[in-house]
């Protein structure tokens, strides 16, 4: 019900734009988020935004590098990354919670909120 695109592999510095499209829900989710994961270690929210109020919150390691956003009449979140660090190299993951609070949660806590995954797109920098 969560398709992520617009992985691949690009240089130290680099751009790239996820997109996480969602089927039509009977009820839209309250929140939505990107989450991403190195092999060996756990799941950790990097960006999420509010459906409603379009509200957005970001981990301290992607800060104004990446932006989330909403195209609401396509049901599509994206997320914009920008000066790309070999440290950005990990599993992109798009979730969906109806839990209004779940926006605030960040970095490992955050998964237990989220209840909807996609299968994820891989994203690597290289220096």
């Amino acid at each position: 019900q969560l398709v992520e695109s617009g992985g691949g592999s690009v240089q130290d510095g680099g751009s790239l734009r996820l997109s996480c499209v969602a089927s039509k829900y009977v009820y839209t989710p309250k929140c939505m988020g990107w989450f991403r994961q190195d092999p060996g270690k756990e799941r950790e929210k990097i960006a999420g935004i509010r459906t409603d109020t379009g509200s957005t919150t970001y981990h301290p390691s992607v800060k104004g590098r990446f932006t989330i956003s909403q195209n609401d009449g396509l049901h599509t979140v994206s997320l914009q990354m920008s000066r790309l660090k070999p440290d950005d190299t990990a599993t992109y993951y798009c979730a969906a919670s109806w839990d209004v609070t779940a926006n605030a949660a960040l970095g490992r806590i955050a998964q237990p909120w989220f209840g909807y995954w996609g299968d994820g797109t891989q994203v690597t920098v290289s220096s």
